[in-house]
């Protein structure tokens, strides 16, 4: 649009090439209006209910209208799935990686939408191209207590957090104040805020700051001459494999040419030298700077999934109710859909059935349909004839099968895969060992998808050697291919940090073999990833002060783009990307459209589509006023659905413009920072007293903060309830063995009920309020029948023992003497409810035996009933997320090491492998 346009009246503005733009500038009259004199576009709909609200009239956003109709249903919760399609367990379905700094974790968790992988890498965050039509379930009202309100409180959680934010920030601004004070002092160099331009044209070229003495690294790691905020010591490097020299400054040095005497090695002295061994890349931030990443490497290439194998000639497809052969190849992928039946929120989907028959049918006509019992040829056609019943019979009792396997022979077959898998599982890196992540080749099966991915059910197909380009040492031997096949090609990248690589035929995306989480070079990614983060401390206040002054920029891009920074620093959104035809859906914060945002005067905004992986993003906020007026100046006539929000920014301009004010910087790194920076400063506060396990609940109870703050929700699994009644049928439990203690201290001394109802009080010796006499017969059954289980599997234990030694196994007449006890237990309880009392157990009862047993069986009971509190206020927010992958584990680690709770209550082994680093950097004293 020409310069003369820029002040026409928005009204007046034209469609180019189909699709509406803004103005390249404001007009100026635009920001005097108040908000209610704004022209508008608006339709009254009355009778629209808001979330977590009752239904009011009022004049709301015309997409507001059918908000519902837009990204389709709300996804499912997907089930975990075996590591093949057609039952097989040997191989599981391998996640790759291209990029070194995507987290473990790879699921993104939002308010309404299955748990599913999450990751830092925004191209994945896509403009919604088509709209599904579907009805989009509103989600449902949240209680009090699934949000972690307390039941008596006025006020909801998140508002107290949106408060609680507030001083957040705030600190963070000081922080930043005081940072850049330190730095001026310690460099005599005055920190300048290169402030970054932009022109009309959103791909024009953006002014970048120059760095400035004392300033980080382009890794996020300080320079050496600024030690203000370095957190690790720095030890150099030696030459060679790049281990930190240990060396003491004091150390006498030898003199060349004389021979030293050789002293004997003391116990301190060897444990020195193992310490010394250990590569503590962590203390050595100048590893990996450059671009060469290796130097040499060597390993064993991949593993290849097992060929296919038939089918047993009784087991076959059934079409129009007849039986019918297939060739090999179709049989194969009839498997993979057969051997899934079990999972109804794929073959429940209609979209992926739809995929799946039409790439089944192509297997189909290729390779000539099926065949009758008497070789006559039987077209499939449609895929409601088809009956995989069989084919998923065959593999549940494959599966059972293996279940049911002896101990001996389950221990055999691991034993016998880990000597397969084991030359791959490690790589030699610049000489040291390091271990492999994802050295299989990813078997063939179908697609799942996640959310509303357009293209799930589609069949993956097998991966041949020709398409795997292995990268490698040049001087290092390069591995065989199996027999009759050749790679791709061999590279020798030493920019990469691959092993191997191929293209999927899905997505024609590229996959990765890539080190494992707990590797060096993994390791320093994620070390880089934080250390970014923290140094967007010293820069967030004039960022912030920025967006804010250029929220009513006369420029039209200029205010989107502050508008964009404001959405992406205050409620986590992804950037987003633009993305072709075929693939997801899915959209970001530069690429929402019309119709992905609603507008509640007077500042609420409705969030509404599919975001990362597919998974629908819900969320009502309320944002500034000048936010407000601008979004609806951005959604004004002409624009209409499938118009985007902010047509005059990209990411890729977004980014260039946060780089210039620290290099490195990008939309990405603001959701680690507000979620590390909000960590620390709870942790700051708290004063976590207890047991272990409360302790625990308060390090949840502030992750569950930060997850809220940065929409790391989820839905509520459909096992919640499942799960929950069986906890409170343990706590239960519990109490009913605490009553029955206490009905044997009457046994023992009849006495003693008086002086307890006087020290306890009256109710001492009463069941408690929640245990009635059904319930405890029912409770009394399931004691006898899990005695029996107990019995039953450790006589076949024995048994299995006593035939791998080669002796005879005992018989059923021994079984039978063992469940004896089970028998006496049924008779006892049955007593004890005729008669209701309760004779003493043990050998030598005593009252102060049962008084211990009860002090521990009511620690039990506290114990279980924190975690079951914490479990239930934990259903709809995703604290793996925030934690694994934007909070920085060396928080977590510094909450265990304050309030000595052991680390392995936050980490599993995996992550303890993954964030060894964390672990042994910092002590109780570190600050993010």
């Amino acid at each position: 649009m020409s310069d003369s346009d820029s002040d026409a009246p928005l009204r007046g503005r034209s469609r180019i090439n189909g699709t509406a733009k803004s103005s390249d500038k404001v007009p100026r009259n635009f920001d005097k209006a108040r908000p209610g004199e704004m022209p508008s576009n608006e339709h009254v709909n009355p009778g629209v209910s808001v979330r977590m609200g009752e239904m009011v009239e009022m004049n709301v956003d015309s997409a507001a209208q059918n908000r519902t109709q837009v990204n389709g249903t709300l996804s499912g919760k997907r089930k975990s799935r075996g590591s093949l399609a057609n039952g097989k367990t040997s191989y599981r379905e391998a996640s790759s990686s291209e990029d070194d700094d995507k987290p473990l974790s790879k699921r993104q968790k939002t308010t309404t939408a299955a748990k599913a992988p999450d990751s830092d890498d925004d191209m994945s965050d896509e403009p919604l191209v088509k709209r599904t039509g579907k009805a989009a379930k509103k989600p449902p009202k949240a209680a009090a207590h699934q949000i972690g309100e307390d039941s008596d409180s006025d006020v909801p959680l998140t508002t107290k957090l949106v408060k609680e934010k507030e001083k957040i920030d705030k600190a963070a601004e000081k922080q930043a104040a005081a940072l850049n004070a330190k730095d001026k002092k310690a460099t005599g160099t005055k920190r300048k805020a290169a402030k970054p331009t932009m022109s009309s044209d959103d791909e024009a070229p953006l002014a970048k700051k120059k760095p400035t003495a004392g300033k980080r690294q382009s890794n996020g790691v300080k320079n050496a001459k600024s030690d203000d905020d370095v957190p690790l010591s720095k030890v150099p490097a030696k030459k060679g494999k790049g281990k930190p020299d240990v060396k003491s400054e004091s150390a006498t040095p030898v003199k060349k040419g004389k021979a030293v005497k050789k002293e004997e090695k003391t116990e301190e002295d060897m444990q020195a030298e193992a310490e010394e061994e250990e590569y503590r890349w962590w203390e050595d931030p100048t590893k990996g700077d450059g671009t060469i990443k290796w130097t040499t490497l060597e390993h064993n290439g991949v593993i290849f999934p097992p060929p296919y194998e038939l089918l047993p000639k009784k087991v076959k497809l059934v079409y129009d109710g007849k039986p019918v052969s297939l060739h090999p190849e179709a049989e194969e992928v009839a498997t993979f859909y057969g051997s899934m039946l079990h999972s109804t929120v794929n073959v429940g989907n209609p979209k992926f059935n739809e995929n799946f028959f039409a790439d089944f049918k192509k297997y189909l006509d290729k390779t000539g349909h099926g065949r009758d019992k008497d070789g006559n040829m039987v077209k499939i056609e449609k895929f409601g004839k088809c009956d995989f019943k069989p084919i998923f019979e065959h593999f549940e009792a494959q599966r059972a099968a293996k279940r049911n396997l002896p101990a001996a022979e389950k221990k055999a077959q691991k034993a016998a895969k880990e000597e397969v898998e084991a030359p791959y599982m490690y790589c030699m890196w610049d000489g040291r060992k390091q271990k492999v992540g994802n050295f299989r080749v990813e078997p063939p099966g179908l697609f799942r998808g996640r959310g509303e991915h357009p293209k799930t059910g589609k069949v993956k197909t097998r991966v041949q050697p020709e398409q795997i380009t292995i990268n490698i040492g040049k001087g290092a031997k390069i591995p065989e291919p199996p027999a009759g096949h050749k790679w791709k090609e061999v590279k020798h990248d030493q920019e990469g940090t691959w092993l191997a690589m191929w293209q999927e035929n899905i997505n024609n995306a590229y996959k990765y073999v890539m080190l494992a989480a707990n590797s060096d070079i993994k390791g320093q990614s994620d070390f880089k990833k934080f250390e970014k983060a923290r140094e967007l401390k010293k820069h967030i206040a004039r960022i912030r002060k920025d967006y804010t002054r250029d929220l009513k920029a006369p420029v039209m891009a200029d205010r989107q783009r502050a508008t964009a920074v404001y959405l992406i620093d205050r409620f986590a959104l992804r950037a987003g990307n633009e993305k072709g035809e075929e693939e997801a859906d899915t959209v970001g914060c530069c690429s929402l459209k019309y119709e992905n945002i609603s507008l509640v005067p007077p500042n609420k905004v409705i969030f509404d589509f599919l975001g990362k992986d597919s998974i629908r993003f819900y969320e009502e906020v309320l944002v500034d006023e000048r936010v407000f007026k601008n979004l609806k100046l951005f959604k004004k006539e002409p624009k209409t659905d499938g118009d985007e929000i902010f047509d005059r920014l990209t990411t890729s301009a977004l980014n260039r413009h946060l780089n210039g004010y620290m290099p490195g910087l990008t939309a990405k790194v603001f959701r680690t920072y507000n979620a590390s920076f909000t960590m620390s400063e709870l942790l700051k506060s708290m004063k976590s007293e207890g047991t272990i396990p409360e302790k625990v609940k308060d390090y949840n109870d502030a992750n569950r903060k930060v997850a809220i703050l940065c929409n790391h929700k989820r839905t509520v699994a459909a096992s919640h309830a499942t799960q929950m009644e069986k906890m409170e049928d343990k706590i239960k439990g519990l109490k009913y063995q605490s009553w029955r203690l206490k009905m044997m201290m009457i046994d023992l001394d009849p006495s003693i009920k008086a002086k307890k109802k006087k020290k306890e009080g009256a109710d001492y010796f009463n069941l408690p309020e929640d245990i009635d006499r059904e319930w405890i017969v029912k409770h009394q059954e399931a004691l006898v029948e899990e005695q029996r289980q107990k019995i039953q599997k450790k006589f076949e234990k024995d048994n299995e023992k006593l035939k791998a030694d080669g002796q005879k196994e005992m018989k059923e007449k021994e079984l039978k003497e063992r469940l004896k006890a089970a028998n006496e237990l049924a008779a006892k309880f049955k007593k004890e409810n005729k008669t209701n009392k309760v004779e003493a157990e043990g050998k030598s009862p005593s009252i102060d035996k049962i008084e211990a047993s009860l002090e521990k069986l009511e620690h039990r009971i506290k114990t279980m009933t924190v975690q079951m509190e914490d479990k239930d206020e934990n259903k709809e927010v995703a604290l793996g997320t925030s934690k694994i992958n934007y909070i920085d584990p060396r928080l977590t680690v510094v909450f265990s090491k304050k309030f000595n709770v052991p680390i392995e209550r936050f980490f599993s082994k995996t992550l303890r492998e993954k964030f060894d680093w964390a672990i042994k950097s910092v002590d109780e004293n570190w600050e993010f």
